[in-house]
């Protein structure tokens, strides 16, 4: 028998099939999904039922439609990538400055689900390729008619300091509908409620799995203490390693000449949309750039002076974007320090250090909390701890002085958590026109562990 003969002998196929959907199920572990075997015998074997109903059988000699033969070929592409997507690897677009220049805005990642373990579909009845609302309709794409309780399958390894993780977003449950981009728990501390809705609403609901996704480098897992000085990370009291990509904002001052656009963007390959020259100072009063960067920009014969931005001292706002928002946070680079909460772990609840953990306690861990006098109330019994159910991480942006992170909004949930980025499949600059908007460079960039946390 040839290898031919072999691969096409239908119980070989069985036995294959069989063998891959045995070992989904051991990994989904939920065996009532083996009574699917029956269906593959059948397929296979039997042939009694067509499982494939939408396909024409031909008779002899008679021309296939082309229209019923594209249609079988997208109803198997909706299956596979659907499945694929669900247990594997789901597409993402970097949205964002936050994390160039790690990261660059426009770079299209296939993001890994198999790294952490991929999370069992809690909103499965979702339109295939969306994740969450209809292109730019903002309509929801999804349905909550089943909606399952948080489920992680086994994956590779835990989630590590210096990773790259996507995750939901944490203040994503509640979205402007007119504001989708805005954090609406932010614009009611800044500006009050009634008028955010007023004037951005009405508001959206999302489920946990439905949040919109974001990318961030994990500084801090559960148990560690982080403290940000003059804007480096600092992580049980080591400081954290200088990555590559990491940005701040400088002020150079300049003998009144401007610093060259390709020089800018071909050299320190800087974001060219956030490029501001003040001609009083003269120069750039905050210029983002990496260590290397900086270094090359001092060299400039035209450049008198450089120093990095630091906010020493916290202004009236930071009360209201600083997370916990009690006015205790300090400013975005001398941040702490702070408790990453961890799973099993006990703390004792005050007044004082509630704002700390009351989101966790009734948004991430689903308790009711009610504070009467000084007096602390979960699930309507009097409580002096909180013991936690989950592990918490800290995220921040490699470009530090220009990410919405967990300086803003607190502590990433362990079921937030969807992934890492494998590989950059595509890498588009919205600021240059086809052909030179397209970023050669970076096509099929893959981010290995090692690479991830070098």
């Amino acid at each position: 028998m040839s290898l031919k003969e072999f691969f096409s002998n239908r119980w070989v196929k069985f036995a294959f099939w069989t063998l891959l959907y045995t070992g989904w199920v051991v990994w989904l572990g939920n065996y009532w999904f083996l009574i699917g075997i029956a269906v593959l015998f059948d397929a296979f074997i039997t042939k009694k039922v067509k499982w494939e109903f939408w396909k024409k059988e031909y008779k002899e000699g008679e021309k296939p439609n082309a229209l019923l033969e594209w249609l079988d070929a997208l109803i198997f592409a909706v299956i596979v990538v659907t499945f694929l997507s669900m247990f594997f690897f789901q597409s993402f677009k970097i949205p964002s400055s936050s994390m160039e220049s790690s990261l660059f805005t426009g770079d299209h990642l296939f993001v890994s689900k198999l790294s952490y373990g991929p999370r069992v579909p809690q909103t499965p009845l979702t339109v295939p390729f969306t994740h969450n609302v209809l292109g730019a309709s903002g309509k929801k794409s999804y349905t909550t008619l089943i909606h399952r309780p948080y489920r992680r399958l086994k994956g590779f390894r835990e989630v590590e300091k210096g990773d790259y993780v996507v995750f939901g977003f944490p203040n994503g449950d509640t979205v402007l509908t007119k504001a989708p981009a805005q954090d609406y728990y932010q614009a009611c501390r800044i500006y009050g409620k009634e008028k955010v809705i007023r004037a951005y609403g009405p508001l959206i609901v999302h489920p946990m799995d439905k949040k919109d996704h974001y990318v961030k480098r994990c500084v801090a897992t559960a148990g560690d203490t982080l403290q940000v000085i003059d804007g480096y990370v600092y992580i049980n009291g080591v400081k954290e390693k200088e990555y590559e990509g990491m940005q701040f904002g400088y002020k150079v001052v300049t003998n009144g000449a401007r610093l060259s656009t390709q020089f800018l963007d071909k050299d320190l390959r800087v974001n060219l949309s956030e490029v501001g020259y003040n001609s009083v100072l003269p120069g750039y009063p905050d210029l983002t750039l990496t260590k290397k960067g900086a270094a090359q920009v001092s060299e400039n014969s035209g450049v008198v002076s450089i120093s990095r931005n630091i906010d020493l001292q916290p202004s009236a706002l930071d009360s209201l974007l600083l997370f916990p928002f009690d006015g205790t946070a300090g400013t975005r680079d001398n941040y702490g320090p702070l408790w990453i909460p961890a799973k099993g772990a006990t703390v004792a609840l005050s007044k004082e250090n509630l704002p700390l953990y009351e989101r966790v306690i009734t948004s991430y861990e689903g308790n009711e909390l009610k504070v009467v006098g000084d007096e602390i109330f979960i699930n309507g019994e009097k409580a002096s701890e909180y013991t936690f159910a989950q592990d918490y991480y800290f995220m921040m942006g490699d470009n530090r002085h220009n990410s919405l992170d967990s300086r803003y909004w607190g502590f990433v949930p362990e079921d937030h958590i969807v992934g890492t980025p494998a590989i950059v499949w595509l890498s588009t600059d919205s600021d240059r026109r086809f052909p030179n908007n397209i970023r050669w460079n970076r096509f099929f960039k893959i981010f290995p562990k090692s690479v991830r946390n070098k």
